[in-house]
């Protein structure tokens, strides 16, 4: 089993689960983020200072969406094709897929474990 982390746009979300959907993933999460890659952000000519969690900071980040998935290894390279197909505009920014090994996985309702469990 390998878990897929995926960093793209906000515009893109109903894409991806629209893809995750087609190809029967169990389950995902979404989480709102913020982040910068290569283009390093937003980039004004004001340096736009907030204080995050008492902290200040020059905000230079881009509002992006994370969507976590664990499929079966099957699963893995058809869904980064579609999600290419589908997330690739040819610009800085579009995200990125991070891909990891997962040795075990048990739902806590029944007790399964491993693909019984997605």
């Amino acid at each position: 089993m390998k878990e897929l982390v995926m960093i793209i746009r906000p515009e893109k979300l109903e894409d991806i689960k629209k893809i995750l959907d087609e190809i029967k993933c169990g389950g995902m999460t979404i989480s709102t983020v913020m982040g910068c890659g290569t283009q390093k952000g937003i980039v004004t000519s004001e340096k736009a200072v907030n204080e995050i969690r008492g902290f200040k900071t020059t905000i230079n980040l881009l509002p992006k969406i994370c969507v976590e998935v664990v499929v079966e290894d099957k699963d893995v390279e058809p869904i980064i094709m579609k999600v290419r197909e589908v997330c690739a505009t040819d610009h800085v920014g579009d995200g990125k897929i991070f891909i990891r090994n997962i040795e075990e996985v048990v739902r806590i309702r029944t007790g399964e474990r491993g693909s019984k469990a997605l």
